[in-house]
């Protein structure tokens, strides 16, 4: 057997300061006899559908909340963001004729790595925020101390989360028989909602041509959702790290698909140490610095016996950046031989902040981004996997542009997110329709 506290004894980055041992101890123990929230063979699942994107065959498209909150886990949020995901994956799998990968950035983002350890404001420093499950976003020092029992609250969360998701994809909500019900709202009188409304029409009209056959296949009224989320807090993962009895390897029961950072991606340090103990698909975030011996040191850790669908580089470069950086990686890498999923993260390399203060996100830089990464794998003949995104169902003001213009001066109208600037559905349709025309060149 493994030993699967081997991290323990190494750096790990970006890690909350629990003040009180004992009860961490106590929590830790009580996550460990706790249910798991996703099973093995599921995971093994995904991975045969990550292997399939790989080879061209498929695309994934990974997406929702920048940091979810415990407020957040209700039907009507849950909801909103599965009804989002279903209608951008609609719009690439009809537009691009590729079967789509549905992976949620959902039931169990409750943690984020921040760039400093504090937070000042009217001269008053305090923790910064790191998530639902280890403080508040109130900025209070009762809020801000980091408290193990919210691990607890974030594991009830993701349960209560997932089973949603679940109850929906799987209930009739996800039928395509309802693309027309999905759009029955504001996005609607947007561009991208009229260009949804047509093509829903050309999907009803195929829909009636296959039931008039009695050829309407089983799937059409259900769909396979896969959750995915930042495996940060390493305690919280570890605790949620079960052997399957099938097989004697160990599994994150946390999620589907778990993926370790840009800031956490040492290949001394302790999360990449944990990651390669356990037997789901990983994802592995590479920002500009990333250099091609960074990459192949990465994959020689983690996947070591090339196992397909087994890990996906995740790149956020930035528009600016993409075409100089991502080509030398995505050669030296398929040069190598070694089986990569490549996921384009168009949002993390493109924000800053507004004169008026807010951090936000040009839809014209996120478009961009994703232009240069179909281009570079089109000139290089290797196949773009997906895109891993921000996203939410409700029409906030977080990021400027897209279809309805939306201005900085407009961003603090509903300004909602307590972390990174997220697309709304008007800004997320408009890119699903980017992606689905750039992939059709790209075939």
């Amino acid at each position: 057997m493994r030993n699967l506290d081997a991290w323990r004894g190494l750096p790990a980055a970006q890690q909350p300061e629990w003040h009180d041992p004992a009860e961490l101890s106590s929590v830790l123990d009580e996550l460990s006899q706790l249910p798991p929230l996703v099973f093995a063979g599921e995971c093994d699942q995904l991975k045969d559908r990550l292997a399939a994107a790989q080879r061209g065959e498929s695309f994934v498209l990974q997406g929702g909340d920048c940091a979810e909150t415990f407020a957040g886990a209700t039907a009507s949020a849950v909801q909103n963001k599965l009804k989002t995901l279903l209608q951008m994956a609609v719009v690439l799998t009809y537009a691009a004729q590729v079967p789509v990968v549905k992976i949620g950035r959902m039931a169990g983002q409750f943690a984020k790595p921040r760039s400093s350890p504090d937070e000042t404001s009217d001269g008053v420093t305090l923790p910064a925020y790191r998530g639902d499950a280890v403080n508040g976003f109130e900025f209070t020092a009762e809020s801000r101390r980091p408290d193990p029992r919210r691990l607890i609250r974030a594991y009830h969360s993701s349960a209560t989360i997932l089973n949603l998701c679940r109850a929906f994809a799987n209930g009739g909500y996800a039928d395509l028989r309802q693309v027309h019900a999905w759009n029955q709202d504001f996005v609607a009188t947007s561009p991208a909602g009229k260009d949804y409304e047509h093509l829903a029409s050309e999907i009803d009209r195929a829909l009636a041509f296959m039931r008039a056959c009695k050829a309407e296949p089983a799937e059409v009224h259900t769909v396979e959702f896969w959750s995915s989320h930042e495996a940060l807090l390493l305690d919280y993962e570890s605790a949620l790290t079960r052997v399957d009895p099938r097989t004697s390897w160990p599994y994150a029961v946390s999620a589907h698909m778990v993926w370790i950072g840009e800031r956490t991606r040492q290949l001394d340090h302790a999360h990449l140490e944990w990651a390669s103990r356990i037997r789901n698909p990983l994802g592995v975030k590479l920002g500009p610095s990333t250099t091609p011996d960074d990459a192949l040191a990465i994959i020689e850790r983690l996947n070591p016996s090339a196992e397909p669908g087994r890990l996906t580089f995740v790149t956020r470069m930035g528009a600016d950046r993409v075409r100089d950086t991502l080509p030398l990686l995505v050669e030296k890498v398929t040069a190598s031989g070694a089986p990569v999923t490549w996921v384009c993260d168009p949002m993390h390399g493109n924000t800053f902040r507004s004169p008026s203060g807010y951090k936000t996100r040009r839809v014209d830089d996120i478009f961009d981004e994703v232009t240069g990464f179909f281009e570079v794998h089109r000139a290089l003949r290797t196949h773009p996997g997906g895109i891993h995104i921000e996203f939410t169902g409700d029409e906030v003001t977080e990021c400027v542009g897209g279809g309805h213009g939306l201005l900085e001066a407009d961003l603090h109208h509903r300004y909602e997110t307590v972390c990174d600037p997220r697309l709304n559905r008007r800004q997320s349709l408009d890119l699903a329709f980017k992606v689905a025309e750039l992939y059709r060149l790209s075939t």
